[in-house]
């Protein structure tokens, strides 16, 4: 008898978008329930990152394309900026979701502010719309109840999601599998901390990293180093033990860094699509910024193509396992020990992550072509109008047709409607093009920026 797994097709095709959704949907961007309850490290994500309800504008444009059907309805934290809607629509040719305002305290229910008329009204709207279906960025209990409460059916599982987001159970099943794996160790209670260390020191690390087995755009993890170590935060054993990991860099002997590559991944039913590979940005703690397709390495290492396609393949398979449906992302670590190539799968994001609302808008307008996405800090927070009018004035504005120019996905703004960051794509048909226009951002005398993190 054939297993589930082994019936599992695959399809590996980077630069070319998969068929996704063929349903309608009601997407939640629940982005403040990543952490499935861990409150302490939901407000260290707030802390870090500033102006978080903003964030779940990056699925407007993306949403109609990722599910079909004719009716989608968004349900975002806040309105997104009307003027980069009237873009999608009139510039971009992009159909657009329906979309309703339900802030997290009011979607989670808090007691302080209980079950408020806004809440009341969207949720008779969700029940109303015709979508059969319901998802978010991850799906966890809340998100289950609204689906039963609504009558939808949900897309992933709520183990599915939580388990696909699980670094530890990741680790244990690359080991059983045979994988190239880090050098672990694992922490069953904060005081283990210092024994995992003084091991690690010993097989010569100079640093490691503390992961939670939940966590996202760097928080949930801490980089330490291993003869003298800092406090860890105890949120980090919210879900249980934590893995404690050698890092590895250029400091060894003979090792060279070369990056972290990331397979874009789509799990479907009855079949995993492997449609994009991208090289990371990452700071120097290790926190997303950007990404950029093709990677630059794969024009001179194109075995390392191979090996991420091959490793990606069996966490998909492991992802559709569990449970999970929808868009992933698997994360690696790219290095060069003399003159051998080391790839190693250092975790999976089952869910829409930063990577994927560039890798789908890039690929539907420019298929097999080039692009970065960047998140871009302003100097002095401007009004979006003046953002995209510099970006037209300028020559630099996308539009379907055009061999190169800059997609503003996203505009994270202030309480007073400022932009003070966005997630800027740029598309053009070769890494040059694309560098190019990123320069000419960063020279362009009224566009004080600079990057920063996811």
């Amino acid at each position: 008898m054939t297993s589930p797994e082994n019936a599992l097709k695959i399809r590996q095709h980077p630069g070319i978008l998969p068929e996704f959704w063929d349903r309608e949907v009601v997407f939640v961007a629940n982005l403040l329930s990543l952490f499935f309850g861990n409150e302490q490290e939901t407000e260290r994500l707030r802390e870090e990152v500033g102006a978080l309800e903003s964030y779940g504008g990056r699925l407007v444009p993306i949403i109609n394309l990722l599910f079909g059907g004719s009716r989608n309805l968004l349900v975002l934290e806040r309105d997104p900026d009307y003027r980069l809607l009237a873009y999608f629509r009139n510039n971009l040719g992009l159909r657009l979701p329906e979309i309703e305002i339900l802030p997290h305290a009011e979607y989670s229910g808090n007691r302080e502010t209980g079950r408020t008329l806004r809440f009341k009204t969207v949720f008779e709207a969700i029940r109303k719309h015709p979508a059969a279906w319901m998802d978010g960025f991850v799906t966890e209990a809340r998100l289950a109840e609204s689906a039963r409460l609504t009558g939808k059916r949900l897309i992933s599982t709520v183990e599915g999601s939580k388990n696909g987001n699980n670094k530890l159970l990741l680790h244990q099943h690359l080991r059983a599998a045979g994988l190239p794996c880090f050098d672990v160790r694992v922490a069953e209670r904060p005081g283990d901390i210092r024994r995992c260390l003084r091991d690690l020191k010993d097989a010569g690390y100079r640093q490691a990293v503390v992961k939670a087995q939940i966590g996202a755009s760097g928080i949930g993890m801490k980089k330490v180093d291993t003869e003298s170590p800092e406090s860890i935060p105890e949120y980090l054993f919210h879900e249980g033990p934590c893995l404690v990991e050698g890092w590895l860099d250029d400091s060894f002997d003979g090792i060279k860094v070369l990056g972290s590559p990331s397979v874009q991944m789509f799990v479907h039913d009855d079949c995993l699509h492997l449609y994009d590979i991208t090289a990371q940005f990452l700071n120097a703690e290790s926190v997303h910024e950007g990404n950029q397709a093709p990677p630059p390495y794969l024009e001179t290492l194109p075995e390392v193509r191979h090996e991420l396609l091959s490793q990606a393949t069996v966490g998909g398979r492991w992802l559709h396992g569990l449970g999970y449906r929808g868009t992933a992302s698997a994360d690696f670590h790219l290095i060069k020990r003399g003159e051998s190539p080391e790839v190693r799968l250092c975790e999976i994001n089952a869910r829409v992550t930063g990577a994927t609302y560039p890798a789908i808008l890039a690929r539907n307008f420019a298929p097999e072509g080039a692009w970065i996405m960047r998140n871009v800090l302003f100097t002095e927070p401007r009004k979006s109008d003046e953002v995209l009018h510099e970006f037209e004035r300028s020559g630099m504005l996308y539009r379907p047709g055009i061999n190169k120019g800059i997609l503003p996905v996203n505009f994270n703004t202030s309480d007073e409607g400022l932009v003070v960051k966005a997630q800027l794509l740029a598309v053009g048909g070769n890494r040059r093009e694309v560098e190019s226009v990123f320069d000419l951002i960063r020279r362009h005398p009224s566009m004080t920026c600079d990057y920063d993190r996811d």
